[in-house]
């Protein structure tokens, strides 16, 4: 088990605590196989009727993968296909999968950062979920900042969300709260932190078998105010229906309103090419379930460390945090559909991919 995963079971819940505080709760591939292990370990076990999952400080749930070690190990060999790389994704990925059609209600109590990696702990199928919000959540999936895209089943839900808000929230990787988490359908109810004794009281007095629907009735009594995504939800949807990234530009330039202004500065810095990729991976999750979206996540995200981009990108933002990242292309217009498409080729024939088990 891993020194940054906790792990017990009370009352009919098993809990899974997350505990690597200095890095936001990011998660390394022992933590990645530790939650795989307790899950499996409880999924058929009578005496566990529902999982909680949590972070161990209000600081953050997860703030997503180790990005300094997908740094390391993808300098360390050529084209980016460090072993170690390689193993997580398919590990992290297939616990995604695991998270998404858990048998027993999956209770994400997402306080603080919850981004990336930490989305897909969090994401579980609709039979499950139970996701809490709080006065502290600062949610995102912010991949396309540092060279990569919304990956852990975001091809998924960003395509199902309402409207254009998954095309918005993948290609600009904005950060979002409570309130709009909640309208987004990225979380099921919100817990104020002046409240935060009382739904740790019920978590650990309820019977596991009960938490749903005590969570619900609890939750009931709360309102996490108004979402700025709602109040900018005519302008996303407007823009961010265009069909491409330089259309979606286009339109945010014709505009020329403060949330045009404000999104087009935010796009400025963000990787050319996997804003395209991002646009491109929505677009075709909508067609996939759970299992094609994984899959596709996961030979992408080999084309990604092979082209190099998340490397640069992790290197000007958190390495030596210059903030200045050489994306290749510099420009969006420079951007091909030739080189789009390039990302999405196969690396491995069907019967040979490392996630071709899943259901």
């Amino acid at each position: 088990m891993s020194e940054n995963i906790h792990t017990s079971v009370s009352n009919g819940t098993g809990l899974i605590v997350l505990d690597r505080p200095q890095a936001l709760n990011s998660l390394s591939l022992d933590m990645v196989r530790a939650i795989t292990r307790a899950l499996l370990a409880w999924r058929d076990d009578a005496n566990v009727a529902a999982v909680v999952i949590r972070g161990s400080s209000g600081k953050a749930f997860c703030a997503g993968g180790d990005i300094r070690f997908f740094h390391d190990a993808g300098r360390a060999t050529p084209q980016g296909g460090s072993a170690l790389v390689e193993d997580f994704f398919t590990e992290e990925y297939a616990l995604n999968h695991l998270v998404h059609f858990y048998p027993k209600p999956y209770i994400a109590l997402m306080d603080g950062v919850v981004m990336g990696g930490g989305m897909g702990v969090a994401q579980a199928g609709p039979a499950a979920r139970v996701r809490i919000v709080t006065d502290k959540t600062r949610m995102a999936m912010p991949e396309v900042n540092i060279g990569l895209f919304p990956d852990v089943g975001g091809s998924y839900f960003l395509s199902r969300a309402p409207g254009a808000l998954g095309y918005y929230l993948g290609v600009t990787g904005v950060t979002i709260n409570a309130a709009d988490a909640l309208y987004a359908g990225l979380a099921d109810h919100y817990a104020p932190l002046a409240d935060r004794a009382a739904l740790d009281a019920l978590l650990s007095a309820t019977p596991g078998a009960d938490l749903p629907r005590a969570l619900a009735a609890y939750a009931a009594a709360h309102h996490a105010g108004d979402s700025q995504l709602a109040a900018d939800r005519a302008a996303i949807d407007r823009h961010f229906s265009a069909g491409s990234v330089p259309a979606i530009v286009a339109s945010l330039k014709a505009d020329g309103g403060a949330f045009a202004l404000k999104t087009l500065d935010i796009m400025a810095t963000r990787s050319p090419l996997m804003m395209c990729v991002t646009h491109e991976l929505i677009q075709r999750g909508a067609a996939l379930d759970v299992a094609g979206c994984l899959r596709m996540e996961r030979a992408l995200v080999r084309r990604n460390f092979e082209n190099g981009e998340v490397i640069e990108g992790v290197r000007a933002l958190v390495i030596d945090k210059d903030n200045a990242p050489k994306w290749q292309p510099a420009t969006l217009e420079a951007v091909t559909q030739a080189m789009v498409q390039a990302m999405f080729e196969p690396v491995w024939p069907d019967h040979a991919h490392p996630l071709r088990h899943l259901a």
